[in-house]
């Protein structure tokens, strides 16, 4: 069943066409070669009747003859006429036995009506090139041979009847395509609005095609408009959170910067920096990338300047690895900088040092980076994806480690560029391998 299921259309139009065009065709099909089959028995068996009535009639005038002169001169008086060719003795074109093709069905019914209604009847062969059926009959004088058109006793082949029944079929699918397309269209269309949407992109859509469909489309358009309005509602809310917020933050550090240098000044400032910190991880994971549009980028110099900014802050680096072909890559360029970001920020955290590999691949993007830290336990590694996640002292903010949003930050973004993020070991580097995937 399963190696039946992979030879199966898997979109939408192949399916659908399948399920419209293949009972009509299979119904059309056995139809015609019942009627066909028909055509050839019944039509060539009563039309094999008549010349045989033709040929009992030439017998008979044969049989009164006196000698083979007269007999043959009676004979072909009637059989001329009816274009029946008669030779005695028989010739050796004629058959010692019957004689038919393979898949020559109207051949087989001729021979088998003729036994039936010729008495005398030794022979037919029926596998003339020249389309003539040659009988051997025995008579009082001898073997006599008759030749006859075959056209006289078998059904021509139903040309027109096949042409017929292949133009209509053709017309009738293509009908059928033209029909479904218009039926289905609605369907890709709202497929590529919601896909769209789900990447921050906002694209026309006005809902068409049959009721269920409009029903659908309808649904979509105000799911669409409510999310919109949240996130709208959303960001003036971050806006007056962060305005709120950073102005006293601004003015107790100045403040303490204006107060005599101590240890608890020192602690203060920390502290204020901290807090100055938590907000811009917090905004950060709230906004995420939703509100940026897509553009063709060059990933290999986004991830080198992610790497010189490292550098900068005092990490080791080593040289970018790039397999695959590079090429230029529609995403969101500041949503994947701030990703590697978090990724680069948080190996160097927790290692000295880090590797990052880009690999281009025929349908996705992957960024890796690795560090020689001490990792992430495997059991250990889902929980770290989510939103304020802290594993261990060493990851406590107040020790100099983050919030817990670094790694779901880029997890998001991976998401909203149709991609996860992976959690593993570094084969390179013995600590945490984070692989970001974005689909192409």
């Amino acid at each position: 069943m399963l190696r039946f299921k992979q030879f199966l259309p898997r979109g939408l139009y192949g399916r659908a066409a399948l399920i419209l065009i293949l009972p009509i065709v299979t119904i059309q099909l056995v139809v015609s070669m019942a009627f066909i089959q028909r055509h050839y028995e019944g039509v060539t068996a009563q039309m094999t009747r008549g010349v045989a009535l033709d040929l009992a009639y030439i017998l008979s005038e044969f049989a009164t003859g006196r000698d083979a002169d007269q007999a043959m001169e009676l004979a072909q008086a009637a059989a001329v006429p009816l274009q029946i060719g008669l030779s005695l003795p028989a010739g050796p074109l004629a058959p010692e036995s019957d004689q038919s093709g393979r898949f020559d069905f109207s051949g087989r019914q001729i021979i088998a009506t003729l036994h039936e209604e010729i008495l005398g009847l030794q022979a037919v062969d029926v596998t003339g090139d020249d389309r003539m059926v040659r009988l051997r009959l025995e008579t009082r004088l001898g073997p006599l041979q008759a030749d006859i058109a075959r056209h006289r006793m078998s059904a021509t082949n139903p040309h027109q009847l096949l042409v017929l029944m292949a133009s209509a079929s053709v017309l009738l699918t293509i009908i059928a395509f033209l029909f479904l397309r218009n039926q289905l269209r609605p369907i890709a269309r709202m497929a590529r609005a919601a896909e769209a949407f789900g990447r921050g992109e906002r694209i026309s859509y006005r809902p068409r095609g049959a009721l269920e469909v409009r029903a659908a489309g309808q649904a979509f358009l105000q799911m669409r408009a409510r999310i919109e309005q949240q996130i709208e509602q959303r960001m003036l809310m971050l806006s007056g959170i962060s305005h709120d917020l950073r102005t006293p933050l601004t003015r107790m550090r100045l403040q303490l910067s204006l107060m005599p240098e101590d240890e608890d000044t020192r602690d203060l400032q920390g502290d204020v920096l901290q807090m100055e910190r938590l907000v811009d991880e917090f905004l950060s994971h709230v906004r995420g990338d939703a509100t940026e549009g897509e553009e063709l980028t060059d990933v290999v110099d986004l991830v080198e300047e992610v790497m010189a900014g490292a550098r900068r802050g005092g990490g080791k680096v080593l040289p970018l690895i790039i397999s695959g072909s590079p090429r230029p890559v529609r995403l969101r360029r500041e949503g994947v900088r701030r990703a590697l970001e978090n990724l680069t920020s948080n190996a160097l955290r927790h290692g000295t040092t880090i590797q990052i590999t880009l690999s281009f691949r025929s349908e996705d993007l992957s960024i890796s980076v690795e560090d020689n830290g001490p990792g992430i336990p495997a059991d250990q590694r889902d929980k770290a994806l989510q939103p304020f996640t802290r594993l261990g002292e060493a990851r406590d903010p107040n020790r100099g480690g983050g919030v817990g949003l670094g790694l779901s930050i880029a997890a998001d973004i991976a998401a909203s560029h149709g991609g996860k993020l992976s959690l593993g070991e570094s084969p390179r580097l013995g600590g945490l391998a984070a692989g970001l995937q974005l689909s192409r």
